[in-house]
């Protein structure tokens, strides 16, 4: 991604940098856009029957307005990846607002990520399948085939299970060149939270962390991530799903122990 320094694109910031007026601040909406419309196809993928698009697109921009705000190009960031993240964070809080996930699918993920966590503490490491399965009284067949219900509905619903700061720290666990103290507005919280994705995510398996860094810090789609690994797509959506619950359990352990 291109960084503000260029010619167009730093000719619209050092005006708005200037003048701070509505004018110029959309002269820059309307430039980055197409970021909004990225963010907002891959996150549509399962919601067709739940949200428009075009509504996704409209919580986005909100987050890009944010983004324009709250930037600071003298800091050297790519405007482009903070611009990704609040976007993104946009359109997750307002999915959590209008409660888009159905019920029986909330009630589904809930009962795995309790499973998982217990697990978690009774053995002190991340649980394999059958743990989980045993944990929550069903048979390792029937937690597939939970996984499956839960990572058909969307990715999305998975999302909406950590918080928008963490899936921020969760991308940038990813990126060996950002450290902890020089992300953009990183206040004391913000970064333990990213000290403790980096540890979460360093404990899960080979699978799940190559899923996880393919789809959140390379932005390849689930279908393109199977082509890679050569899996179908609803294979790379089931050790997604079981990615972020162990993520999950991870995180609660290790806030339970700091």
């Amino acid at each position: 991604m291109a960084r503000p320094e260029g010619s167009y694109a730093s000719t619209l910031w050092e005006k708005y940098l200037v003048t701070r007026s509505k004018a110029a601040r959309d002269d820059l909406l309307v430039f980055y856009s197409p970021l909004v419309k990225f963010v907002a196809g891959r996150l549509s993928s399962g919601l067709q029957s739940h949200v428009e698009s075009a509504d996704l697109v409209s919580y986005g921009i909100f987050g890009l307005i944010q983004a324009i705000e709250k930037f600071e190009p003298g800091r050297g960031f790519e405007f482009e990846t903070f611009a990704v993240h609040r976007i993104r964070g946009s359109i997750l809080d307002e999915l959590r607002a209008i409660d888009w996930v159905p019920r029986s699918i909330r009630a589904l993920a809930k009962r795995v990520e309790n499973g998982f966590t217990s697990a978690e503490e009774r053995l002190g490491r991340i649980p394999d399948d059958h743990e989980v399965a045993d944990e929550i009284g069903i048979r390792e067949k029937d937690l597939q085939k939970i996984f499956a219900q839960i990572s058909y509905t969307s990715v999305v619903a998975l999302e909406q299970m950590l918080p928008t700061s963490e899936f921020g720290a969760l991308r940038n666990s990813f990126d060996s060149t950002v450290k902890i103290e020089e992300q953009p507005g990183v206040a004391l919280e913000q970064s333990e939270t990213q000290r403790l994705v980096r540890e979460a995510v360093s404990l899960l398996g080979e699978r799940e962390k190559t899923v996880l860094m393919l789809y959140y810090y390379e932005n390849l789609t689930l279908a393109e991530i199977g082509t890679i690994l050569g899996v179908t797509e609803g294979r790379v959506s089931q050790i997604h799903t079981k990615a972020v619950f162990q993520l999950k359990a991870k995180l609660s352990k290790l806030d339970w122990v700091n």
